[in-house]
């Protein structure tokens, strides 16, 4: 594939707007052998362990089924991903939209036929540093055709203006990682669905969310994640909501770290 251009007018979009619909960045062949990779992680939990694989949207018990599992960096399981012409692409994008020199990497979310659970309305940022500043963005990829039904993106356009507004744990349970906003005017809702391969770019902060997939196949989004160089606040801020989550996630990241630490 040639590497795309963003148009001065998707650039002005994306500015106004906190978010924009691009063209597709993967072919029909590459979108298959990255459905064959991404099905395998998923299916034998790539970087459980680690704390890099788990459910976004539950308490992430060994014995429940996920609703909403995710895998943090699967290009470290799975590093012939960093080779993919879709990787050079979204870099292509990013460092146009952003206007810099970036620095990126990756997540997956998979939302199972039928049973795959919405992702709350929040802000990227919610889940970051609150002492730094970001300039970053998500390029969200389904590895098939989004529909509101299957869970495409939604946004609230120019929401990306504000601060980062106060989050709760999902359904105010501090044993789930995911977020959700506590509240927002949602009058300004735009749904995007898009044909696989194509892509939606949001800020870091712009709201957004993606509705429970209520169709019979899986849906499979890979999002690349870029930024300028952050840089240190004068004054942190109260991340509040990030002290009091209690996550299995967080301990198996932990007790990975001391056994790697150990020896």
């Amino acid at each position: 594939m040639e590497p795309m251009q963003v148009s001065n007018e998707q650039l002005e979009f994306f500015r106004d707007n906190g978010y924009v619909v691009l063209d597709p960045i993967a072919g029909q062949e590459e979108l298959e052998t990255l459905r064959r990779i991404y099905d395998e992680l998923f299916a034998r939990r790539a970087g459980r362990e680690q704390g890099a694989q788990f459910d976004l949207a539950g308490a992430d018990e060994e014995d429940a089924e996920a609703t909403l599992p995710q895998i943090l960096g699967p290009a470290r399981f799975a590093p012939e991903l960093n080779d993919m012409e879709f990787k050079k692409m979204g870099a292509s994008c990013a460092r146009q939209l952003l206007g810099g020199t970036v620095e990126g990497g990756d997540h997956a979310i998979l939302k199972p036929p039928f049973i795959g659970s919405d992702t709350p309305w929040h802000q990227d940022e919610a889940y970051w540093n609150p002492s730094l500043i970001y300039s970053s963005l998500s390029i969200w990829m389904p590895l098939q055709d989004a529909t509101v039904e299957s869970g495409c993106m939604q946004f609230v356009p120019g929401s990306h203006r504000q601060g980062v507004l106060p989050h709760h744990p999902i359904n105010n349970d501090p044993r789930v990682h995911g977020l959700e906003v506590d509240n927002f005017n949602q009058e300004a809702v735009v749904a995007c669905p898009i044909p696989a391969g194509a892509v939606t770019v949001h800020h870091c902060r712009t709201l957004h969310y993606a509705g429970p997939n209520l169709t019979a196949e899986p849906r499979r989004a890979y999002i690349q994640t870029f930024g300028l160089p952050t840089q240190t606040r004068d004054k942190p801020r109260d991340f509040y909501w990030q002290q009091i989550q209690q996550t299995a996630r967080q301990s198996r990241a932990e007790e990975f770290e001391r056994k790697t630490t150990d020896g």
